[in-house]
């Protein structure tokens, strides 16, 4: 089973790509994603490694924009109810394509959006939710009556202008699919930890039913659909995995502790990957993508402990 390192974890650390796929080699890994944290100067080493290291995906937006302050995935978002935006993004994807192209990469990962739930007199938005869940003593309490009565406004909010945002980001993407046929990548959204993110599970599946056919996929990241299942915002984990399996693309390898988008190593925290095994084993790509946190020993660790894992589960 074939197994990627996105550079995020590293590139920070090392200026120079081929010492980024040094340790990528050293760890055990096959491949490289290529986090929207490389830098223009970071891809000669990755250019020149290409063949010991190959790239199989690329993180939107990759390398880190001229005039950026620094690196960051929602610079500009493809579903934005600002038209400007909108324009803006499509111009950053169209620099990732490129760069996708250049080193030979099939996949270029993004995150779409935000359903925003703010109004003028109450905000049903992630951060009020966090907040109610807490009970008395600071701990997270799903079942408490005001939270659950908050959270079901909140998701007839979130479906009124989810819809809404589905109309334009449809009408983006007929801009972008044929940069992308062009290019011969397929973009793939990527699942976001928070009730705003879009697309949701609902969502794609619209999507993927809409663009049959078209250069466009999912991305499932582990860690985010935790969050999202612990805070009641979507379904388990592993069901999402099941409804949305046949339009994934691309998998984030990365842990959490239920409540925050920590991004660990698989094995740290609570994610149930032997329930994801029938995702891991499609078609698809597997990239961990740890925070720069992770040693080396733990990372190593947890590649040897997945390949066990996904090969007997």
């Amino acid at each position: 089973m074939r197994f990627a390192l996105s550079t995020n974890w590293n590139n920070a650390r090392l200026d120079d790509g081929s010492a980024i796929v040094d340790e990528a080699l050293a760890l055990g890994f096959d491949a490289l994603e290529l986090g929207f944290r490389t830098t223009p100067e970071q891809l000669v080493g990755f250019r020149r490694r290409i063949g010991e290291m190959p790239v199989d995906s690329v993180h939107a937006y990759c390398p880190v924009p001229v005039g950026a302050p620094s690196g960051h995935p929602e610079l500009h978002q493809l579903a934005d109810p600002d038209e400007d935006e909108r324009a803006l993004a499509r111009l950053l994807l169209k620099d990732t394509l490129h760069c996708a192209q250049d080193l030979g990469a099939k996949v270029v990962v993004t995150h779409a959006g935000y359903a925003r739930l703010d109004g003028w007199f109450v905000n049903y938005g992630s951060d009020a939710l966090r907040q109610l869940i807490l009970g008395p003593d600071g701990k997270p309490a799903p079942g408490n009556p005001r939270h659950a009565k908050f959270l079901a406004k909140a998701k007839a909010r979130r479906r009124a202008r989810g819809k809404k945002l589905l109309e334009t980001f449809r009408r983006e993407l007929d801009k972008v699919i044929p940069d992308l046929e062009k290019a011969g990548v397929t973009l793939a959204l990527e699942n976001l930890p928070s009730l705003e993110g879009f697309p949701n599970a609902d969502e794609a599946l619209e999507l993927m039913e809409d663009l049959d056919g078209a250069p466009v996929r999912l991305w499932f990241d582990t860690g985010h659909a935790r969050v999202r299942e612990c805070h009641m915002w979507s379904e388990p984990s592993a069901e999402v995995a099941r409804r949305v399996e046949e339009h994934v693309c691309g998998m984030h390898l990365n842990d959490v502790e239920d409540y925050h988008d920590d991004h660990r190593q698989p094995g740290w925290g609570k994610v149930d990957f032997a329930a994801l095994a029938p995702l891991a084993r499609r078609n698809v790509l597997r990239v961990f993508e740890p925070h720069s946190p992770v040693t080396f020993d733990e990372l190593k660790k947890s590649l040897e402990e997945m390949r066990v894992l996904w090969s007997k589960t």
